[in-house]
C-alpha cells in the first residue's frame, strides 16, 4: 500500500542584491519517505518521515543552487528504526523565474545518505516544486521527488512541505522600499504610502482612492470638491455650485426638489415634471403657457379644454363628446367631410349623402347595381339591355347543341357560346345564369343530373375565353320546365334547351 502522505514545513530567509537575480535563502521542510512502492523485494514496509533543512543560492533569475541537510529514522526490511542522515547539492531551474505569486521548478543533483552515522549510500535526487508567495520574502513550499540509489532496496519516493523565507533585502517592484516594509511588493509605491502606488499623490493609496487620478481629501475618498459643499466632485452634479449633498451637491432655490441648474422655473415651486414650473390644472401645460390655466386642457391645444380630445375646442365642437375629424370635430370614419351620423356610406367617402359614384351616372354606388358603367337612374343606374342582345340569348337557348345524351357540345355551339362571351365583356357590371332543360324521356334523377352537367359544360367553355368564373353560375332543372309537349318529337326538341340570362351582379 503505497504510503505518501506528508506535512511539510520550512522556514527560509533569504538575501538579494538590487537586480532580483541573486539572493540567498533558508528553507526548512516535513518530509514523507516511501521505499516499498520502489523496491518490490520490501514487504509491509511502513513511511519514513523527515526533516530537512537547506540553504540556497540564487544565481540568476532562473537557475540557482541547493544544499539540504536531511536527518529522520528508516524502518525498511532489515533496517530496523535506525537513525538515517544525509546532505546533497540540488541544481533548480525556475523557468517562470522566482518572483511570481507562484514558481514553479524542476532540480537534480547528488548526494550521500548515512545509516547509523556509519554505512553510507550515493543517491541522486529528480524532482519537481512549487512556491507559494506569502509576502514580501516568505513563501510557502511543497517539492516531490524521485531518489535513485546505488545501493540495492534504497531507492524511495520523496515528498515535503514547508517554508521558505529569503534572507537579503529584496525590492521586488524597485520603488526603493525592501518587501518586508513594502505593503504592496508588486507595484511601485512612495514611501510616504509604504510603497503602495499613489497616482495623485494625494497620500491615498490608488487601491483605496475612488479618485486615484485626482488629487483630493481623505474624508471625502481621495476625491476633490471644487466648490467646497462636502460633495465630492465625482458625486457632484454641479460641481462648481454649492448646494447640499442630498441634492447631489446642486442648489435648489425654490425648495421644489428640482435643481436650479434643470429648473425652467428656479424662482417658483413646480413639478419635477413639468421641469420645476408651476401647472395649477395639472394638464401638463405649465401657466407660463397655458391660456387655461384653471381648466384641463392639452398641450396642442394651449391647455384648453377639448372633452372628445380630437383636436377641436369645445365651444367650437358640434359633438363635443365624439371625437371626430369632420367639420365641427364630428366623426368622419371615411374622411369625405361628411359626418358619420350623416352619411350614408360612412366607410366609403363620397359625395352623394357621403357614399361614391364610380361611373358618375348621378346614382350613388351604395343603391348602383351597376357601379362601373354610367346609366343614369333607370334600371337602378345598370344599362339597358340592347334588344337584339335579349333575343340572341334567346336564339342561343335553341341553338346551343350536344350530342345525343351527352353533355359534349357540338361544334357549331362554340361560335354561339363565344358571341355570348362577348356580350359579358359589353356589360361587366352584369352576371350570367346558365339554366340546363331536358325533355321528359328517360328517368327524372338521370335527366336531372343530365341537365346540370350541360349548363356546366356550357359555364366551362365562357371561362376558358376569359370571362370570370365568379360572373357566372349554372344549374340544372332535368325535366320539371318544360316549353314544348313531351308527347311530340317538335316538344322534346323545344324541351332539350340551355337558358341564358344576364341579371345585375349587386
Amino acid at each position: 500500500m503505497m504510503s505518501s502522505l506528508f506535512l511539510l514545513c520550512s522556514l527560509g530567509l533569504s538575501a538579494q542584491t538590487n537586480n532580483l537575480k541573486t539572493y540567498s535563502a533558508l528553507s526548512a521542510r516535513v518530509l514523507a519517505i516511501d521505499h516499498q512502492n520502489v523496491n518490490e523485494a520490501i514487504n509491509e514496509a511502513a513511511p519514513t518521515f523527515a526533516l530537512e533543512f537547506g540553504f540556497r543560492r540564487q544565481l540568476s533569475k532562473i537557475f540557482g543552487i541547493m544544499v539540504p541537510i536531511k536527518v529522520g529514522v528508516i524502518d525498511v526490511g532489515e533496517l530496523d528504526n535506525i537513525t538515517i542522515s544525509g546532505i546533497e547539492v540540488l541544481g533548480q531551474l525556475y523557468p517562470a523565474g522566482t518572483e511570481r505569486k507562484i514558481s514553479p521548478y524542476l532540480h537534480a543533483g547528488y548526494g550521500v545518505v548515512s545509516e547509523r552515522f556509519q554505512n553510507v549510500n550515493y543517491q541522486i535526487p529528480l524532482g519537481l516544486g512549487f512556491n507559494f508567495r506569502l509576502d514580501g520574502n516568505s513563501w510557502f513550499n511543497i517539492q516531490g521527488e524521485y531518489r535513485i540509489s546505488e545501493e540495492g532496496k534504497r531507492d524511495n519516493v520523496m515528498a515535503g512541505i514547508g517554508y521558505v523565507y529569503r534572507l537579503s533585502n529584496i525590492d521586488s517592484d524597485k520603488d526603493g522600499i525592501i518587501n518586508r516594509d513594502d505593503q504592496c511588493p508588486d507595484l511601485p509605491g512612495p514611501l510616504a504610502t509604504n510603497g503602495c502606488p499613489d497616482t495623485d499623490m494625494d497620500g491615498i493609496i490608488d487601491e483605496n482612492d475612488r479618485c486615484p487620478t485626482a488629487a483630493g481629501n481623505a474624508n471625502l475618498g481621495g476625491c476633490p470638491d471644487t466648490d467646497m459643499d462636502g460633495t465630492p466632485d465625482i458625486d457632484d452634479k454641479c460641481p462648481e455650485l454649492v448646494g447640499p449633498a442630498e441634492k447631489m451637491g446642486c442648489p435648489d432655490t425654490d425648495n421644489d426638489g428640482v435643481n436650479d441648474d434643470v429648473d425652467g422655473c428656479p424662482n417658483e415651486p413646480g413639478k419635477a415634471e413639468m421641469n420645476g414650473c408651476p401647472d395649477r390644472d395639472g394638464d401638463g401645460v405649465i401657466d407660463a403657457e397655458d391660456k387655461c390655466p384653471d381648466n384641463d386642457g392639452p398641450p396642442l391645444l394651449n391647455g384648453c379644454p377639448d372633452t372628445d380630445g380630437d383636436g377641436v375646442l369645445n365651444k367650437d365642437d358640434k359633438c363635443p363628446n365624439l371625437a371626430g375629424a369632420a367639420p365641427k370635430g364630428c366623426p368622419d370614419r371615411d374622411g369625405d367631410n361628411v359626418n358619420d351620423e350623416d352619411d350614408k356610406c360612412p366607410d366609403t367617402a363620397g359625395t352623394f349623402n357621403g357614399c361614391p359614384d364610380t361611373d358618375g351616372d348621378g346614382v350613388s354606388d351604395d343603391i348602383d347595381r351597376c357601379p362601373t358603367q354610367a346609366s343614369g337612374r333607370a334600371n337602378d343606374g345598370c344599362p339597358e339591355i340592347k334588344q337584339e342582345v335579349k333575343e340572341h340569348l334567346e336564339y342561343a337557348a335553341r341553338a346551343v347543341r350536344f350530342k345525343p345524351g351527352s353533355e359534349k357540345l357540338v361544334e357549331k355551339s362554340y361560335v354561339i357560346l363565344s358571341e355570348i362571351a362577348s356580350i359579358m365583356r359589353e356589360y361587366p357590371d352584369y352576371g350570367l345564369a346558365i339554366s340546363g332543360h331536358t325533355d321528359g324521356i328517360g328517368p327524372k334523377t338521370s335527366n336531372f343530373a343530365l341537365s346540370k352537367r350541360r349548363a356546366a359544360a356550357c359555364r366551362r367553355f365562357i371561362v376558358a375565353t376569359g370571362i370570370l368564373e365568379s360572373r357566372i353560375g349554372s344549374t340544372g332543372f332535368g325535366e320539371s320546365n318544360p316549353i314544348g309537349n313531351n308527347a311530340s318529337k317538335e316538344g322534346r326538341r323545344l324541351n332539350r334547351r340551355v337558358e341564358f340570362s344576364l341579371e345585375p351582379q349587386r
